[in-house]
Order: C-alpha cells, then structure tokens, then sequence
C-alpha cells in the first residue's frame, strides 16, 4: 500500500494548527515543519498529534523542498496551517494515491475571504497542486512566493476540496496585498518589464475585468464588486511604484 505524509509549514500559527492537524489525521503521518515559532505552535502541534521538525527557512519554494527531502512516505500532501481537509477530500486523495500513472494532484479551494466563501473574482476554484509522489516533485527554489510543484508525470484534478481561511479582515488582507504588490513591482523590474504613465488607467481597468467579468467576481456580489475594485487599485499602485523606481534609477 502507498505510504501518504501531510505536510504543514508553519510559523505563529497556534490559532490554526490544531484543527489543521487533526483534519490531515487520515495520512500515514502527519509532520510539521515549524521556523522558531514562539506563540506555542509547536507545543499545539505536538497536542494534536504531529510530528515536528525544526525547518530553516529562506522563501517557500526551499521550505517545500525541504519538507520532500525530509519525509519518509510515497506521496505528499501540503496542507497550509489556515486550511483544512475535508473528510470528503481525504477520501478523494486516499483512492487516488492507489495508482501512479498521476504523478501530481491539483486540488480546488474554497477561500473565506473576511467571513464570505468566494464564488469568483479569481478566489475559486483557485486549484492548488499539492497532492504528489514524493520522489517525482520539486519546486523551483528562485520563485519566492506563490511557488508551483515541478512534476516529472503525469498530473491531474481532484474534484473535492480545501477549505482555505486565509483573511479574517481587511486588515489583514490590505497588509499582505501591499507585501504582494511590492514583491511584484520587484520581479518584473528584474524581468526588464518598463512601466508607462498610461499603465496606470490600462492595467487597473484591465485588472477590474479580468476579476469582476472574466473570473466571476460578479457572483459574490457586493462583496466580489468590492475586491474587484480594491485589486484593481493595487494593480494600479504596482505600477506607479513601478514608476517610482524607474526616475529614482535614471
């Protein structure tokens, strides 16, 4: 029988973990890769039944490859602390990890955005490739963030999900989209990518679409109307800051 390992990354998550492991509880094992947190998410970790390994951490691509090199099982689910397995998903991935001829599993995501289920607007089906063969799989370590599973085979799409709490407030949201945003400006400066004043009506109308029109924002309603728009600002704010960089280097 293949062997199945969950994989969590984790750092100050105390307030997830826990419910995060013991949904992950049909894998063979289930092991945390925590970075020097200090909020007592090892001690819950341990509680709920993990294994724990202390994990050096530079981005998120060498965090995953990390976890592959370091755990003893067929196939590999990566879970995020702020997400949880569904009974009706770990089903799903125990029938599919019997055959190999698929080498890596997408899997779709409910997201809760600010206490909504999101529909559209780029948040759903939102699939994840986190289900595969441990031994076929890295990632590709120069992408920092939003990193993406290389598969040597074949991959596939689960139809069942996970549950994704990933923004309790605009806050919260704000402060990671602002991290985001400047990251990008950042990566497609390096790629040679020049901005233009006209970008700064183009791309945010461009950007309105694609998640109100194109990805559906409009079956969240109000709620898909206002982070259609609010993406759009930071696409917006990416390029002035894009601007920005470019006269302060000339």
């Amino acid at each position: 029988m293949p062997t199945l390992a969950c994989a969590i990354l984790a750092k100050d998550v105390v307030k997830h973990i826990g419910d995060c492991v013991q949904s992950c509880a049909f894998a063979d094992a289930v092991v945390v890769f925590d970075t020097n947190s200090s909020d007592g998410t090892q001690d819950a970790a341990r509680a709920a039944g993990a294994q724990l390994i202390d994990t050096p951490f530079i981005n998120f691509s060498q965090a995953r490859n990390f976890a592959l090199a370091h755990l003893d099982a067929d196939w590999v689910l990566f879970v995020d602390a702020d997400e949880r397995v569904t009974p009706e998903l770990a089903a799903e991935v125990r029938r599919v990890i019997q055959q190999d001829q698929v080498a890596g599993w997408w899997i779709p995501r409910y997201n809760y955005i600010v206490g909504r289920v999101m529909k559209g607007a780029g948040w759903y089906p939102d699939h994840q490739l986190r289900l595969m063969i441990r031994e076929r799989a890295h990632y590709d370590e120069a992408r920092k963030v939003h990193e993406l599973a290389i598969i040597d085979g074949q991959e596939g799409y689960l139809e069942e999900h996970l549950i994704h709490y990933n923004y309790e407030s605009w806050e919260q949201f704000h402060a990671k989209q602002e991290r985001y945003t400047r990251y990008g400006v950042s990566t497609l400066l390096q790629e040679g990518v020049r901005a233009h004043p006209r970008h700064l009506v183009t791309r945010p109308g461009q950007e309105f679409w694609r998640r109100f029109v194109t990805w559906r924002g409009y079956k969240d309603g109000l709620h898909g109307l206002r982070l259609s728009l609010i993406m759009a600002r930071y696409e917006q704010k990416k390029y002035w800051w894009m601007l920005q960089e470019q006269r302060r280097s000339r």
